[in-house]
């Protein structure tokens, strides 16, 4: 759509009441017994089962690659009666140097590849070389292209320059959808958070990120709140779903449960779904199979019974 600044000065976020809404998520709100698994399967579908490490290597993405094919033992899958569902991740999350090696792992799966780009996670790269490292990421197939933002941009509040930065990743990434990070934790106010939120949906953004991952603060319950509710002025202004992808310090089931909670409180049982809402994890699958083997055989099991490999 066309940048609208006038949309953008009439947003308010009251820090207070964001902060006791989401308070009351963990604590009021219990999932238990089969439910309980039933939601941590679909929290499975929906990881970008991700590596963004200095040390990866091809190796590391090869065994990511199958432990997204295969995200759970087949043994508790049986258990729980749901073997014939062919569970997979929603996509696997590599750098660019890795995405053919991801592609010709998955080969054969409907699974994804997203690709990080744009500099990440500072952002901060030469413009034409962010729009290059786009169209190079797609040539080689990544299907989804996670971007970061100039956080300069939004703190000074020239958003129209934001939107114009937003729109030509869109253009570079051509059919692949495009994720827009925030990096929420260094944009200091929610009122920032929920106004870039909403320029990058303008622009033409696919999903809205809070985090790369890498900042001091990544993504938060109060931060989580306000993009949710950017995504929602928005369908209710152009009937356009957005979606919203979580990332950086979701590490627990009990941290994926409370997730799905407001999704399903805030956008509905629609948003959760794999085209609409994502968790960026590396740690986080191995604690729900744990947690899905406690259900089933009421002990924890060590974290190295899950491995990734």
């Amino acid at each position: 759509m066309t940048f609208d600044l006038g949309w953008l000065r009439n947003i308010q976020v009251n820090r207070s009441a964001v902060e006791r809404r989401t308070a009351t998520l963990a604590t009021r709100r219990s999932v238990k017994k089969r439910w309980q698994a039933g939601w941590l399967l679909r929290a499975i579908t929906l990881i970008d089962l991700t590596t963004l490490a200095g040390d990866d290597t091809s190796g590391r993405v090869r065994r990511l690659c199958a432990k997204a094919r295969r995200p759970v033992r087949p043994d508790l899958l049986e258990a729980l009666g749901v073997a014939e569902l062919g569970l997979t991740t929603a996509a696997v999350c590599v750098y660019h140097r890795f995405v053919r090696t991801a592609v010709e792992a998955l080969d054969g799966t409907q699974i994804p590849v997203a690709a990080v780009s744009t500099g990440f996670p500072a952002g901060l790269s030469p413009f034409d070389l962010k729009l290059a490292e786009i169209e190079r990421s797609v040539r080689d197939g990544a299907s989804e292209i996670d971007v970061v933002v100039t956080r300069d941009l939004a703190l000074t509040g020239d958003w129209q320059a934001l939107f114009d930065e937003v729109k030509a990743y869109r253009e570079a990434c051509g059919e692949a959808h495009l994720k827009v990070i925030l990096a929420t934790g260094e944009l200091q106010t929610l009122r920032n958070v929920y106004r870039a939120s909403m320029v990058s949906m303008m622009a033409g953004a696919d999903f809205v990120k809070t985090s790369t991952g890498k900042e001091p603060v990544n993504a938060t319950l109060p931060v989580g709140l306000t993009m949710v509710r950017s995504i929602r002025e928005y369908f209710e202004w152009t009937g356009f779903r957005v979606g919203f992808k979580p990332a950086g310090g979701i590490s627990t089931a009990k941290d994926a449960l409370t997730w799905l909670v407001l999704m399903r409180e805030e956008l509905g049982v629609e948003w959760c779904i794999p085209e609409l809402f994502r968790f960026g994890a590396s740690s986080l699958l191995a604690d729900i199979e744990r947690q899905l083997e406690h259900h089933i055989t009421g002990r924890y099991s060590a974290y190295h019974r899950h491995a990734l490999g």
